[in-house]
């Protein structure tokens, strides 16, 4: 989104233009910078701290999908969050043709489905880019193709395989936050038809680049308002809820905690052997420790070493005496 003048720059500039220290008659350079004009019959419906939720949300669903499209294409490619915009529906189909192609997406949010689909639009250039690379080649793509350009039925198939296989992983990146599902469910040949949301309704539109090695391209999400209100009233009721619930079973944990049995490993002494020795040992052969017999034994749990003691026997069976506590669990984690 353009960048918008505050109040104290707007009182400014009025100053500077009264006290004659700026020329009221802009420059022609001046001229061509241009702002964003603001609805105020239409506000935002979204916070800046909701949309920064989106982009952390798509953050992590862009390293998820880059992982995913490099096994999938057989190629390096790199997705990362080009924007996050609110805005009306008709300003997001006015950029659609006729020859686009429009991936519905249904959304369960907590088992219950969403009247409102959310949508996935991968570009022509893209798409055709990507399914060049998913039968073997190298993603080129027709720099003359014609806006109208309309795919074959092979082209929809492996387009609309593209498209599932992409938004089966969505709901990856929302798990920190709510139990929602996405799943793709048909395949828009004529979006500019598209009536499943109206014209003046609220959408947020994620851009997502997509780097190839031999070109960049884009697909981008359309998330309906009322499905993104319905999420984030939800995540408004989890957050404290799950808080007093990991609260309240903090004692029981523990107490769990406290019954879980762990491995002691008692270390006499370690020696290093070339291959060609062990080969050649035989029964009865003595292995050197390099250790005297009043050496400490090691107490080892977890991979550190906690006690050190001598060895010894109790009620017939071997033992350690412990002498000394050398694990401090503060010094471990301050390292």
């Amino acid at each position: 989104m353009a960048d918008v003048l505050s109040q104290a720059q707007i009182d400014a500039l009025l100053n500077a233009v009264r006290s004659g220290e700026k020329d009221s008659e802009p420059s022609a350079e001046k001229q061509e910078k241009k702002y964003q004009k603001y609805d105020f019959s239409s506000p935002r419906k979204f916070t800046k701290d909701r949309i920064k939720m989106l982009n952390g949300i798509f953050d992590n669903y862009s390293r998820v999908i880059s992982s995913r499209l490099n096994a999938r294409l057989r190629s390096t490619c790199e997705v990362t969050v080009e924007s996050i915009e609110e805005q009306r529906y008709f300003e997001f189909s006015n950029a659609l043709t006729e020859g686009d192609v429009l991936g519905m997406i249904d959304v369960e949010l907590k088992g219950q489905m969403q009247e409102t689909p959310a949508m996935l639009f991968i570009p022509t250039s893209t798409a055709l880019s990507m399914m060049d690379r998913m039968l073997g080649g190298e993603g080129a793509v027709d720099n003359e193709l014609e806006d109208d350009y309309s795919y074959t039925d092979l082209e929809l198939k492996l387009y609309e395989d593209l498209a599932e296989d992409t938004v089966k992983v969505m709901d990856r990146s929302w798990e920190n936050y709510v139990p929602i599902r996405f799943e793709y469910s048909r395949t828009e040949v004529n979006p500019t038809l598209n009536q499943v949301i109206g014209l003046d309704e609220t959408v947020v539109i994620v851009d997502l680049k997509l780097q190839f090695p031999n070109m960049a391209g884009r697909m981008s999400v359309c998330l309906p308002g009322e499905v993104l209100t319905n999420v984030f009233a939800e995540i408004s009721r989890e957050s404290p809820l799950r808080r007093t619930a990991a609260e309240d079973k903090s004692d029981e944990i523990f107490d769990k905690l406290r019954d879980s049995k762990l491995e002691i490993i008692a270390e006499l002494a370690s020696a290093q052997l070339s291959l060609s020795d062990i080969y050649h040992l035989n029964v009865g052969d003595v292995i050197d420790l390099g250790q005297p017999k009043e050496s400490p034994i090691y107490l080892e749990i977890g991979g550190y070493h906690w006690f050190t003691g001598k060895m010894g026997t109790h009620k017939k069976n071997m033992a350690v005496k412990i002498d000394e506590v050398c694990y401090q669990l503060d010094e471990q984690r301050s390292e």
